[in-house]
């Protein structure tokens, strides 16, 4: 799961926006936006360089930060 949609709006960008600035059609970057497809980390990293955030932002953390560990 990404955060790619979140960023873009909280920056106020579109998925147009996006895709023209990575270079990929806009059915993969709406693709990418409503999590239905997953890029490469390599697309990933090229999204967070062109949206200025580190890539963490971009994604979904997998660990609840009140989860004790075993």
């Amino acid at each position: 799961m990404n955060r790619i949609k979140e960023v873009l709006k909280e920056q106020g960008r579109t998925q147009k926006w996006l895709s023209e600035k990575i270079e990929k059609s806009y059915v993969i970057v709406t693709n990418y936006c409503n999590n239905n497809k997953q890029p490469s980390i390599e697309i990933l990293r090229k999204i967070a360089n062109v949206l200025d955030v580190d890539v963490r932002i971009l994604l979904v953390s997998t660990k609840d930060d009140n989860q004790k560990n075993e």
